[in-house]
């Protein structure tokens, strides 16, 4: 009798435990989905459960097995988006990186365009305390590396500062970067020879990095700034991916095919190139890069006194004018300017504006001494119209594309370029379902599954049993960017929820508390 009782109790506890089980085997369900998985295939029914952050099944889930159940309602629950370029070295400031999260980008890749922390270490360990609502991970810059030991001259490092240089960069790879970037156009990456690049990006090559690269010139001399970009490729073996790729200057408007030539020739000879882009026909970087290079060595005060100096200011407007008539512009009513803290007037107005503003008259010549008040005051972050949307288009189009903002975290102040708040989702309304450039699930992919191989996020671009679960529910037929050049801080429509590592991070308008994100470091 007694061990009839006992295997009676042991029978109840298996019953009861195997029932609690099948009622809550899952932490999430996402029920009545069209799934768009990442890799490009057609959309598919399912429904997901989601157990300690990871997608652990697809397929067809009872509500029962769900301790939380998400009704999709028949809209599209994709990858959540990676966006491979992103400029959030302070974004432990602003963990919520709620313009980031609205546009249903759950992981980010900063330390773009030769700008980052030389600590990779202790920046990635920032999670353990303060944690973010995306996940993160980071490129060791060639420009913050440089800075770090040679300053800001214009010169050839000596044999043993280039070994100092490679051995920051090999411990941020050891510590989890991603890869190297270069910004060729910025002080101080602008003075380094192709040979030094070579030397840093061999020592990434070691950890399975890739090389992004800001290239040396978007504008007259583009041709060659992208090929000096494959030859480091070739050189080293290293993986390379161009940033924001583009056509800034009128002279070779139309030619995108051309410089995609470059590319796709690259790639039929078994080079891994790829490219990134956002959907927007202006750029925004440093009002500096009006000036020649040469003309900001040694920081803002060697450029004032360069400007102070009539023979050597005249030299400097000599070749800001060859420039300027060479790409085919007439004057700088195409720099709007983003961000100027000496006077907040300034934002929002373009270079000829404040020009005719402040001084009475809006020439060039005018202009270019507002220019250089600009840069003796501080110097701003610019907007710059100068790209074509044809080209925008014929770059969305081929399949090594990614999508990318060139953003940091916004936080309400100045009037900075749209593609921080609208980017993926302009690609989503504009270029999928008004335009019909590509593809719902061609868009998911270079957002998602593209840009992970691309970086070696080996966990993460796909809705798939044992990834990540960083997935993001939209309606395809409602979704729209609504931020304007004018009022950048609009966030977009369409998207329903957003999930970083299985936790819902964004759900009825409105961002959790709780923030899911995770460091993410190569090779770990």
């Amino acid at each position: 009798m007694k061990k009839i009782i006992v295997l009676a109790i042991c029978f109840a506890f298996l019953f009861t435990f195997s029932f609690a089980q099948s009622t809550n085997q899952f932490d999430l369900v996402i029920k009545n989905a069209r799934v768009v998985d990442g890799t490009g295939n057609p959309w598919f029914k399912a429904d997901i459960g989601i157990r300690a952050g990871k997608i652990a099944q697809i397929g067809v889930i009872p509500d029962s097995q769900g301790k939380t159940v998400i009704d999709a309602k028949n809209q599209i629950v994709a990858p959540g988006f990676i966006d491979v370029h992103a400029h959030v070295e302070n974004i432990f400031s602003n963990p919520d990186a709620e313009n980031f999260i609205r546009m249903g980008v759950t992981s980010l890749v900063t330390g773009n365009c030769g700008g980052s922390v030389t600590d990779v270490a202790k920046f990635l360990n920032g999670y353990q305390k303060n944690p973010l609502a995306v996940n993160l991970a980071t490129l060791i810059a060639h420009g913050s590396v440089r800075r770090d030991v040679l300053g800001l001259e214009n010169r050839e490092p000596t044999p043993e500062e280039l070994q100092k240089m490679e051995a920051i960069v090999e411990k941020g790879m050891k510590d989890g970067a991603v890869g190297l970037s270069t910004g060729l156009i910025y002080v101080p990456g602008t003075y380094a020879k192709t040979d030094e690049v070579v030397a840093l990006a061999r020592v990434a090559k070691k950890y399975n990095g890739v090389y992004a690269s800001h290239i040396r010139d978007e504008g007259n001399k583009v041709f060659e700034a992208i090929s000096e970009a494959i030859n480091i490729g070739e050189q080293t073996g290293i993986p390379v991916e161009i940033s924001h790729f583009k056509i800034a200057s009128r002279k070779y408007w139309g030619k995108s095919n051309d410089t995609l030539g470059l590319v796709r020739a690259a790639r039929e000879k078994g080079l891994p190139v790829t490219v990134d882009e956002y959907a927007y026909t202006a750029s925004s970087t440093s009002l500096d890069t009006i000036l020649p290079s040469w003309a900001l060595a040694g920081g803002r005060e060697e450029g004032k006194k360069r400007l102070a100096d009539e023979p050597t200011k005249k030299k400097i407007i000599e070749e800001i004018k060859k420039n300027l008539k060479e790409s085919k512009f007439k004057d700088y009513s195409y720099a709007f300017v983003a961000s100027y803290a000496a006077n907040k007037d300034f934002n929002g107005k373009n270079i000829k504006e404040i020009s005719k503003m402040v001084r009475g008259k809006d020439n060039l010549d005018n202009q270019l001494e507002q220019v250089f008040e600009l840069y003796k005051g501080g110097g701003a972050q610019m907007v710059y119209h100068k790209m074509d949307e044809p080209d925008v288009q014929n770059i969305m189009r081929e399949p090594f594309t990614m999508i990318a903002s060139d953003s940091g975290v916004r936080s309400g102040e100045g009037v900075p370029h749209p593609r921080g708040t609208g980017n993926n989702v302009r690609v989503l309304g504009k270029y999928v379902r008004e335009l019909k450039i590509i593809t719902l699930e061609d868009a998911i992919r270079k957002m998602t599954s593209l840009p992970a191989q691309t970086f070696n996020l080996r966990d993460r671009g796909l809705i798939k049993e044992g990834f990540a679960a960083d997935l993001v529910i939209f309606d395809e037929k409602t979704v729209a960017d609504k931020a304007t050049y004018d009022n950048p801080f609009q966030y977009p429509i369409g998207i329903s929820y957003v999930l970083v590592n299985g936790g819902i991070a964004f759900s009825d308008g409105q961002m959790s508390k709780i923030r899911y994100g995770m460091a993410l470091r190569l090779n770990q």
